[in-house]
Parts: structure tokens; sequence; C-alpha cells
């Protein structure tokens, strides 16, 4: 499919953009394959440069012979049109009607895009497992040298024989949305984790997820196991979670999911680890919401927020109505109690939801931001980006497909990592001076997770970006890591 086909006026004269806090730019309107762009000969005035990935709806109005088009942006800002004539209006509509909704993700802007810096490292591979265990493993001999030379322990340091990288599901056959290479327990061989992983959802047995060198306890992420209404068990499975406790330690199971919600599972097939079957596992269920209802949620969030005609009054009135900040005491609630299982209490954690792409990174990466500092560094949270959500299997382009504008809902859209950042906001906002970057670097990463000339994050796991990506995109990492 060419491009041509689906612009039907690439040009058009005497365009109108109107923003929100900017004055009004008369210029020329300009749709590319990928961009909607106008340029304006006045003096100080930048040009607009729009993904068509980016918008979210669009709506049409006329006034006599002036056509006018509202657009609405994923990144939630809205710019105006004002178009003459009724025609050209209505073909620009259509044509980023067509073009902001392409299905083949070949065809998107990464594919396109030719960068304008020299590239100096490639951001597919700057956070690999490999790299992971190795940061543990190096962690060894430097602690131990200052043990020697301190005569005391300041770090309980990452065992090796504990633990070991598992090539298991090498060309994803285990697991479409685990990364090729795993960290697992090395009493654990291949065969039993190919056994685990028919026992848990979407075949995502428990793997690291972060190892605390204070104490050497250990956060664990997987699906949900798949007990149903029979109490199915797995022996591969409870040997492969006692494998991670200490001598005469006991775990958590964080269920991400109400027990009510988890009971419901098990009629589907799905379910929750029996105490029966994990004698040293306590299991803790916390309600964190996903999917239509963080959807509607954000939606209410944007409407009151766009709002102008109310008091502060109604204005708090609709904030508490949206629920977002409800939703994020949830989040931030869960994960502050397993950092203090981890750290206060020296308990290792198994953290799973239902499929645990969702509620499941969020707790992980927000107990491994109070937890590490090193996940508060520029490199560390790109690091945790890439490990807990890319190669944890976070399907973004379903989950980010549309934003709070869009009429039409996929049950699967939700803003799961938006939300996550802004729990992030939150922290940053309470201990400014622990974290080595601001508000503007958790937007940048925001505005890039729904539209990007960057493959980071398209597609919805690993697999899809190993098939389609890697080859032939740009990693938005790649940027972070040289700037």
């Amino acid at each position: 499919m060419e491009f041509a086909e689906l612009i039907r006026t690439p040009r058009v004269d005497n365009v109108v953009l109107h923003r929100p806090f900017y004055p009004a730019v008369e210029g020329t309107l300009c749709l590319t394959g990928h961009h909607l762009i106008l340029s304006s000969r006045q003096d100080n005035t930048e040009e607009l440069w729009l993904l068509h990935s980016n918008i979210d709806a669009i709506d049409k109005r006329f006034v006599g012979p002036l056509g006018t088009i509202i657009i609405k942006c994923k990144d939630f800002r809205i710019i105006q049109l004002d178009i003459p004539g009724m025609e050209e209006c209505l073909n620009i509509a259509s044509s980023i009607e067509a073009l902001s909704t392409l299905d083949s993700i070949t065809l998107m802007y990464p594919f396109f895009y030719r960068p304008m810096f020299e590239v100096i490292e490639d951001g597919w591979h700057s956070f690999l497992p490999e790299q992971e265990f190795e940061f543990y493993s190096s962690a060894v001999n430097y602690f131990v040298t200052l043990r020697y030379f301190f005569s005391f322990e300041l770090f309980c340091v990452f065992q090796t024989s504990e633990w070991r990288l598992s090539y298991v599901n090498k060309e994803f056959a285990v697991c479409s949305s685990y990364p090729p290479i795993v960290i697992v327990p090395k009493s654990i061989d291949d065969e039993a984790l190919r056994k685990v992983a028919t026992f848990r959802h979407g075949g995502r047995f428990p793997v690291l997820s972060y190892y605390h060198k204070k104490n050497g306890m250990v956060i664990m992420r997987s699906g949900q196991p798949l007990t149903g209404t029979n109490g199915r068990r797995c022996k591969e499975d409870e040997k492969l979670i006692n494998a991670t406790l200490r001598a005469g330690k006991r775990g958590y199971i964080i269920d991400t999911r109400s027990l009510t919600v988890a009971q419901q599972a098990r009629a589907k097939g799905g379910g929750f680890e029996q105490e029966a079957h994990y004698p040293q596992w306590r299991r803790i269920h916390k309600s964190i919401e996903r999917y239509h209802i963080l959807q509607e949620s954000l939606i209410k969030l944007v409407e009151a927020c766009n709002d102008q005609t109310h008091n502060m009054d109604r204005w708090l009135s609709k904030l508490e109505a949206s629920n977002w900040l409800t939703h994020i005491k949830e989040i931030l609630t869960t994960a502050c109690l397993a950092a203090q299982c981890i750290d206060r209490e020296g308990a290792s954690i198994l953290i799973h939801g239902t499929e645990g792409t969702d509620s499941t990174l969020q707790v992980t990466s927000l107990a491994q931001i109070i937890l590490e500092p090193r996940s508060r560094t520029i490199r560390g949270f790109e690091a945790l980006i890439e490990r807990e959500w890319l190669q944890a299997g976070h399907p973004f382009q379903q989950r980010c497909a549309q934003s709070a504008y869009c009429n039409s809902r996929q049950k699967w859209e939700s803003p799961v990592f938006l939300l996550f950042l802004d729990c992030v906001w939150q922290i940053l906002r309470q201990f400014p001076c622990s974290f080595e970057f601001n508000e503007n670097f958790l937007i940048m990463l925001f505005e890039h997770a729904y539209a990007s000339q960057f493959g980071t994050f398209l597609g919805n796991n690993e697999s899809e970006r190993w098939v389609h990506c890697s080859h032939g995109a740009i990693s938005f990492l790649v940027v972070l890591v040289t700037s």
C-alpha cells in the first residue's frame, strides 16, 4: 500500500492553527505518510510536526465555507485547525483518520525514521538479562573485598551458586511474553521450568525480578497458577518457589487481585496458590484495578482537567469521582508492602495477578524504586523499564492503542504504564533529591509509549519486537543512553 493513496489533499494554504496558551498561527498545512505539518513564514514561529499515530480522535465543524478540525492527541493536547474550503477540510479529516489508524506494525513511522544523530550504542542490546546477572555477580568480589578490609559484612552479596541464567525460552519456545533468557534458581532445571510453564497463565513461570543485596531476599513475578476448580497442583512449581527461600525463612505471595476475583478466576481455569501446597508462604490479596476501569478513570480525569467552567470545589469533586488518585494509592500501598516484606521482615515475595503483565509489573517496578537507589538514576530507571516492562511482556501496543479521547474503545486498552509513571511522580515529589531525573523525563517516556519515532514500545512482547523492530527500527533507549 502506498501512503499517497490515503492522502486526498496533501497541502492546504492559509490554515490557522489554534493551541491553548499559544497565539494563533497562519501557515501551510502538509500531510505526509506519518506527519501532519504546519509551517508558517512568521518570525519566531516553530513548525508543528504531529505524528499521525499520536492522534486519538478528531472532530469536524463547518461555519459557511470555513471548516474546522479539532485534533485530540494521545498525549492530551488539543489542536484546532481552521481550514478554508469545505472540500479541503473533509479531505484532510478523511486522510488523517485513515493515516492515524494503520493496522500494520511495519507501516509505522519507526521503520521509516532515520536519525540526524550518530548512533553510538545499540539500544536493543543495552539492558540484557546477562548484564543484570553480571551486575549482581560483580557485586560479589566488591563486597567480599569490603568485608575483608573492614571486617564486617555491609551487604549480602548475590550468590551465583543459588541462581543461574536459563535459556529455556530460546526462540520464545516456552513463553512468548518472556525474553529468551531469564534468571531462575540454580536448583531448578529447564525441564522443570517447562512443566511449571504449563501450570502458570501464559506460560509465565516464576522468574527473578529483583535481588536485595542488603539481606539476599528476592522479588519473583509470574502469572497466576492454573489450579482451576479441581485444585490442580504442580510439584515442580512448589519446588521452584521454595527454592527462593533461605533456611528457616518464610515468604509472601502478593496477589494483586481481591480474594473474590481470585476465587472467580478458578471457574475459568485460573486460581491462586493453596496454602496446603505452599505451607511456607503466606498469601496476601491486594485489589488493584485494571483494563476498562482504569481507562474510564483516565477519561474522567482528562474531562475534569479540560473543563474550565467550574470552581475549585467542583474540580476537586470531579477529581475524586475519577478515582485516579485512588488507583495510585492502591498501587503505592501494595508496592510499599512488598518493599517492607523484603527490607524490614527479611522475607522473599512472589507477585502476580492474572496474566502478570499489568498490575504485577507496576508493583515490582515501584518496589525496586523504593528499595534500590540505582533504579532512581537515569540509567538504572532505563534498565528498570527495559527489564520490568519491555522484557517482562507488558502489551504496550494493546494498552496504548488509544488514550482518553477515542470514542471506540477496546477492552484491552488501559493506561497501566501511565499510572505507573504517575506513581513514580508521586514518589519523586516527596523525595526529589533521591532521583537523578525530574518529571520531564517521565513525561517523555509517556509520550513515546503512545506515539514515537522509535520502535521501543511497538508490539506487545519481546517476540513481536524481535521479529519486527530490532532489525528495522531504532530503540528509544539509544537516545537516552547516548544523551
